[in-house]
C-alpha cells in the first residue's frame, strides 16, 4: 500500500507578503523623502542655506520637547503642537461646515435658475480670487474679535469651489432626466432626492475636496496675524518673532500631515457615497 508524504510548508510571513505586494508603492516615496532630507542636511551643514538641518528637530532642546511631548498644556498659548493643531482644526471644521451648507444651497439655486446664475457669477468669480490674507483685516474690522474673524476667513475662502462646482453639476443634469420629471410630474422633493442630488454629487464632492484644502490654508494665514490665540498659525508667527526656526519646521510637518489626511479622508468619503 503506497503512502504519500505531505510536507508541511511554513505559511508565508504576513509582513513579508505585504512587502512583496506593496513594496513598489512604498519604496519610491521613502527614497524620495530620504533623498530630500539628505540634500537638506548637506546644504545646511555646508552653509548653502541658512535654515537649520533636519537633525535640529532632535538636537534642539526646545524643538525636541515639542516633538516628544505634543500633549503638554501649561495654560494660555503655552501648549503642545497637538493642541495647537486641534484648535486650528476645530476652527476649520466650523468654517468649512458653514461653507459647505451655504455653497451647496446657493449652488443648487443658481444652477437651476439661469437668471441668478448670470447675475451672480461675475461677483462670485471676482470674490473667489481674493487671497485669504486680504480678508483678515476686513474681518477683524467688521467682527472685532479673533475667533469670529478666523471663521469668516475660512468660510469666505472655501465656499467658492463648493458653490461653483455644485452649480456646474446641477447644470450638467442630462436633459432626459428633466424630461422624465415633466412627464411623470415628479414632486420637487422627489426630483431633488432622486435626480438632482445623485447627478450633481460628483461635482459637489470635487468642490468639497478642493475646499477642505483651501480651508486649512486659510486658517494658517488667518492665525498668523491674529495674536494671542491657540493655533498652529499663530505658533508659527510667534516662533518666527523669537527666531525659533526649528519650531517652525516642525509645525510645517504637522500642517502638511494634517492637510494630507484631510484630503485623503474626503477622497475616502467620496468613494463611499459617490457611485461610479
Amino acid at each position: 500500500m503506497a503512502t504519500t508524504l505531505k510536507t508541511n510548508r511554513p505559511s508565508p510571513n504576513p509582513l513579508a507578503k505585504f512587502w512583496r505586494k506593496n513594496s513598489q508603492n512604498i519604496l519610491p516615496p521613502i527614497v524620495g523623502i530620504l533623498g530630500f532630507l539628505i540634500v537638506w542636511q548637506i546644504c545646511s551643514m555646508t552653509g548653502l542655506i541658512k535654515l537649520p538641518p533636519p537633525t535640529d528637530l532632535i538636537t534642539n532642546e526646545r524643538t525636541r520637547i515639542y516633538l516628544m511631548y505634543p500633549f503638554f498644556n501649561r495654560g494660555g498659548t503655552d501648549v503642545g503642537l497637538f493642541w495647537q493643531a486641534m484648535a486650528s482644526l476645530q476652527r476649520v471644521l466650523i468654517g468649512y461646515s458653514l461653507a459647505a451648507f451655504v455653497g451647496i444651497s446657493v449652488g443648487i439655486i443658481i444652477g437651476l435658475n439661469s437668471f441668478w446664475n448670470k447675475a451672480l457669477d461675475p461677483l462670485f468669480q471676482f470674490l473667489r480670487t481674493v487671497p485669504p490674507l486680504a480678508w483678515v483685516p476686513l474681518a477683524l474690522a467688521a467682527l472685532q474679535q479673533n475667533q469670529p474673524a478666523a471663521l469668516f476667513v475660512i468660510f469666505i475662502t472655501s465656499v467658492w469651489p463648493i458653490l461653483i462646482n455644485t452649480a456646474v453639476g446641477v447644470q450638467q443634469i442630462p436633459q432626459d432626466y428633466i424630461n422624465v420629471r415633466k412627464v411623470l410630474q415628479l414632486a420637487p422633493q422627489k426630483f431633488f432626492l432622486k435626480i438632482l442630488i445623485p447627478s450633481a454629487l460628483p461635482y459637489i464632492f470635487t468642490g468639497l475636496r478642493i475646499a477642505i484644502g483651501l480651508a486649512w490654508l486659510a486658517i494658517i494665514a488667518a492665525e498668523i496675524v491674529m495674536s494671542g490665540i491657540v493655533g498652529i498659525g499663530f505658533f508659527i508667527w510667534d516662533s518666527y518673532q523669537n527666531n525659533y526656526i526649528s519650531d517652525i519646521i516642525l509645525a510645517l510637518v504637522y500642517i502638511g500631515a494634517i492637510g494630507l489626511i484631510l484630503d485623503k479622508l474626503m477622497a475616502f468619503v467620496q468613494t463611499l457615497i459617490v457611485k461610479e
